[in-house]
Parts: C-alpha cells; sequence; structure tokens
C-alpha cells in the first residue's frame, strides 16, 4: 500500500481534514483582505489556541504570517513559548521564518495542506523541520486538502496577474 493511501486510512486524517478545513477558512480571510491565501490553526487537546492568516500586505509587515500569528495567540493562550503538545495546520508549506519559529517553539506535528516549490521549508527547498542539527525535529504530515488549498493559491495568483494586465499601475 502506498504511503498516501496508508495514510487516509490512518486515524489522523479526518481529524486532520477538520483542522485543515479551518485554516482554510483562516486563509479565505487572508484573501479578503488582498493579501496571499494562506491560512493557519494550532490545535492542543482538541481545542484550537490560535488561529492566523497572512497579513503581509494589509499590516504592512514581512513578520505577519499566518504562522507566526498563529503562534503568538496559542503562547499567549498557554502562557508559555513552548507548544510541545500542541499540532499546527497550515495551508501552505512554511517558509524560512516559520518553520525556524516551528522549531524554536518546539511543535511537535506540523500538518501541511500544500508544498511551496518555490520556498517551502519542510522539504521543497530545504528541510529546517527534519534537520538533524537542531536540538528539535519535527513530524509532518503532508496533502491534507491539497487540492483546495494550491487552489485557492492558484486562483489567487491568477487573479492578481489578471488585474495587472489590465492596470499594469497595480502593485
Amino acid at each position: 500500500m502506498r504511503q498516501e493511501e496508508q495514510y487516509k486510512q490512518d486515524q489522523w486524517y479526518e481529524q486532520d481534514k477538520r483542522y485543515m478545513r479551518e485554516a482554510i477558512r483562516q486563509a479565505k480571510k487572508a484573501a479578503a483582505v488582498g493579501d496571499v491565501p494562506i491560512g493557519c490553526v494550532i490545535e492542543y487537546q482538541g481545542k484550537i489556541i490560535g488561529r492566523g492568516y497572512n497579513r503581509r500586505m494589509a499590516d504592512k509587515t514581512v513578520l505577519a504570517h499566518a504562522e507566526i500569528i498563529a503562534i503568538r495567540k496559542a503562547c499567549k493562550k498557554l502562557g508559555d513559548w513552548r507548544l510541545e503538545d500542541c499540532t499546527m495546520y497550515v495551508t501552505l508549506e512554511p517558509c524560512p521564518m516559520c518553520a525556524g519559529a516551528i522549531v524554536q517553539a518546539r511543535i511537535p506535528t506540523v500538518v501541511i495542506g500544500c508544498m511551496n516549490p518555490k520556498a517551502g521549508c519542510a522539504g521543497s527547498v530545504l528541510d529546517m523541520l527534519h534537520e538533524e542539527g537542531f536540538n528539535h525535529q519535527v513530524d509532518t504530515r503532508i496533502g491534507v486538502l491539497e487540492d483546495e488549498c494550491s487552489g485557492m493559491l492558484s486562483d489567487f495568483f491568477r487573479s492578481l496577474r489578471k488585474k495587472k494586465r489590465i492596470s499594469p499601475t497595480l502593485g
């Protein structure tokens, strides 16, 4: 049995889909404010304790990534910088900054909707989440609701390119 088929029969798959749907809802909030539709939730003991969506354009800061916002909220909720018993669900493979924050926060598991071949650091460009030299490595489950996650991004960038063709002064 292929690894993907095995995962779909695994106990985690239905739970992963449920939380990824919430991350997708967060991503849609990003799109609504004109940002790249990336969403993230952090689960602890069956409850979402951190939510975030991409707000780089809205907040005018490179630090406003979905994962960073969700980590900040989860840490505040738990009263600790360590998120050792949490699971992160994110619609797009984390970038170097977010992968570093995940490792630093000691998040044990990250569930990823779709991979990012241009900037991903969970295996696409680099693999910071599994770097043996770090004092923490992360278990990953990849491809949960992948078509929906990648479709949102494709639609967003297609729309952006269309707007730029109509009005070249945008952006």
